[in-house]
């Protein structure tokens, strides 16, 4: 029989690995009597974890939830996956990095020390977005009350600010707008940022909102039935909204030309688009954008010969965009 501390830990254990134990089931894992268990869930409780008896049949014992946070015991797996979670929580644009950190060492204090030799070796730079600005980070107060929302499908008011105003430019309003009304759908975090995915009562429309411009107001509204996202996929909706498209994560344009280069060279650039090796010095590249001039000079960054296969709408983006070349061109050669 293992020595009580040890056995603490092993019943522990496995009352996190699942909701219900019968009683019964529990004894024969940890090789004691029913007795012997029940000293074993008295000590837990002690310690301050909420160890409840459960009524029925069978009998049995659950681990609740309780007023304080216990002492937490993980497998090796789960203390490696969160101190990762940790170390890389500045990327989520939540504003939890002095938190994570000091979760972090917190955790690692008590870590063996092959683990901690494992996550030591772990090195993370985060790198800042090159930008006139640095990135807004959604408050962490605010992404709560909005996942709030989001589980008990209440319609949401706020005040949505509007993006960042012109240098120079005027910056008080002539007027307050009204508070944006809402169902919120789904809170997602996307490339570092926070998005609110909604319909919007007064617009009748799906409409995404960064958390970081949210104010939410109080109270909040009446219960709502969830309406169906177009294409039933959060991850597809978002993406086809920030492609300018709608209820599709595919681009709203798509073309096909033939590029006189090697796909090894065309396919490094790609990024989802599809290339097809035609020779030695030719390929074909199928890729979308958001608009078909967008699309033509997408394909004109590969500076080489392009045979436009098709639709007539990309054949037709490049005319025009030849004449806007030629027009800029030949306003760089005036004399000033």
């Amino acid at each position: 029989m293992q020595k009580t501390s040890a056995r603490l830990l092993s019943l522990l254990s496995l009352l996190q690995a699942r909701r219900d134990w019968p009683g019964a089931v529990l004894a024969e894992r940890l090789d004691v009597s029913p007795r012997t268990l029940r000293r074993d869930v008295d000590r837990l409780r002690e310690l301050g974890y909420p160890v409840r008896a459960v009524m029925g049949p069978d009998g049995g014992y659950r681990l609740d939830a309780g007023t304080q946070l216990p002492p937490l015991l993980f497998d090796d797996e789960q203390a490696v996956a969160l101190a990762v979670a940790l170390r890389t929580a500045a990327a989520t644009g939540a504003g939890i990095e002095d938190g994570a950190a000091r979760a972090l060492a917190t955790l690692r204090q008590v870590m063996p020390a092959r683990l901690r030799h494992r996550i030591d070796a772990l090195e993370v730079t985060s790198v800042a977005r090159s930008a006139p600005r640095p990135e807004p980070q959604a408050d962490t107060g605010v992404l709560m009350a909005l996942s709030a929302v989001v589980r008990a499908r209440e319609v949401l008011r706020f005040d949505h600010a509007p993006a960042h105003p012109v240098d120079g430019a005027d910056t008080v309003p002539e007027a307050v707008p009204p508070p944006r009304r809402v169902e919120p759908h789904h809170l997602v975090t996307r490339g570092g940022r926070w998005y609110l995915v909604a319909w919007d009562l007064d617009r009748e429309d799906w409409r995404v909102f960064r958390a970081d411009r949210i104010t939410p107001r109080t109270p909040t509204g009446p219960r709502f039935t969830p309406r169906e996202l177009p294409g039933k996929d959060v991850a597809a909706f978002l993406t086809g909204r920030f492609r300018g498209s709608d209820g599709s994560a595919d681009w709203p344009c798509r073309g096909t030309a033939v590029l006189h280069l090697p796909a090894s060279a065309v396919s490094r650039h790609a990024a989802d688009g599809t290339v097809e090796e035609l020779g030695p010095d030719r390929c074909r590249l199928t890729t979308g954008s958001w608009s078909w001039p967008s699309l033509a000079a997408a394909f004109c960054l590969y500076d080489t010969d392009i045979e436009v296969v098709g639709p007539p709408a990309l054949k037709e983006a490049f005319a025009g965009l030849a004449d806007r070349c030629a027009g800029a061109a030949a306003e760089r050669s005036r004399p000033r």
